[in-house]
């Protein structure tokens, strides 16, 4: 499908970080920024900027912190974006630089529709600086219709480019995203919607077609669908989809084939029962991921049950 105002975002290092505590060394995460600068992506997003104040920085790899030191070692300036995440709660106001000293271009503000007032003030802040401003309400399966419409409301108010609908869990089927999309679209007048899925149920690129169809033009993908559990939509098949002639898949090929298939195999992100099972019930995939730390080992009806016993106790 071909429509010039779509952008593609990848966040690959970044959502893929949660599988290896960031820990991808400078000279892969430099091959990547330059093989999707080559294929066109819009956006690539970096990694997180995390507060040191709150995390032992030992524990993680340098992109849960996105110093612009190390930004700068990794990314050149040319036709595509650098993006990071900050999480409302979690970031250093006096760590963001003005954006005419930063290598950054966009920063995307994870928040929980609970928090949007936090992550409006924090947006407001960024965008002072200088920067482009996405806000994504985490968790949308999770949310009461009224709080989401409220904070859709606020959303509008502010002078923020984009507004993603991000579901976390991978629960939402076509259906779902047909409804929430033109929700957003119609409350948020003027301002862009994004869309980022997660491939716990094998959805995550049908879904992301389907915000394409109702008008979405932000699109989250990662590279060999690489992100958190059971990972995200695939930018292979996203760009492979798009048939606009700025993409060109073959560098993403080529990182996939060097890095993605070994990391694979070792950190095991994709389609797996128990990621499955917590996609099904809309549960976050926190206790799949310490199932599969484990060894996988366990009984997989025993796991769904333990969940679908807590959705009867509720």
């Amino acid at each position: 499908m071909y429509r010039p105002q779509i952008k593609v975002l990848d966040c690959t290092i970044r959502d893929g970080g949660l599988m290896n505590e960031w820990r991808f060394s400078k000279e892969m995460v430099r091959d990547v920024f330059d093989g999707l600068a080559k294929a066109g992506v819009d956006y690539i997003e970096l990694g997180y900027k995390a507060d040191k104040k709150q995390y032992n920085v030992e524990d993680s790899g340098p992109w849960r912190f996105c110093d612009e030191e190390a930004l700068r070692e990794v990314a050149y300036d040319c036709a595509s974006k650098v993006s990071v995440m900050c999480d409302v709660g979690r970031t250093d106001y006096d760590a963001i630089i003005p954006a005419a000293d930063s290598i950054v271009k966009m920063y995307r503000v994870a928040t929980y529709v609970k928090e949007i007032d936090k992550a409006i003030h924090l947006g407001n802040h960024i965008k002072a600086l200088g920067y482009e401003v996405s806000v994504n309400i985490m968790a949308v399966s999770h949310c009461l219709e009224p709080e989401l419409d409220e904070a859709l409301d606020q959303l509008a108010q502010t002078n923020f480019e984009v507004v993603y609908l991000v579901d976390s869990f991978g629960y939402l089927y076509s259906e779902q995203v047909h409804y929430l999309a033109d929700k957003y679209l119609s409350r948020l007048k003027g301002k862009e919607v994004g869309i980022h899925m997660h491939n716990n149920q094998q959805l995550g690129f049908s879904n992301t077609i389907d915000g394409i169809i109702k008008g979405i033009n932000y699109l989250d993908a990662t590279i060999f669908g690489m992100g958190r559990a059971a990972g995200n939509c695939p930018m292979e098949l996203l760009l492979g989809f798009l048939r606009n002639p700025k993409f060109d898949v073959r560098p993403v090929f080529d990182l996939i084939q060097k890095y993605f298939i070994g990391m694979q195999s070792d950190l095991r992100w994709g389609y797996e029962i128990p990621y499955a099972i917590t996609g099904i019930l809309n549960k976050h995939p926190r206790a799949a991921m310490a199932f599969m730390k484990d060894g996988g080992k366990g009984s997989f009806s025993e796991f769904f049950d333990t969940f679908a016993d807590a959705e009867d106790a509720d």
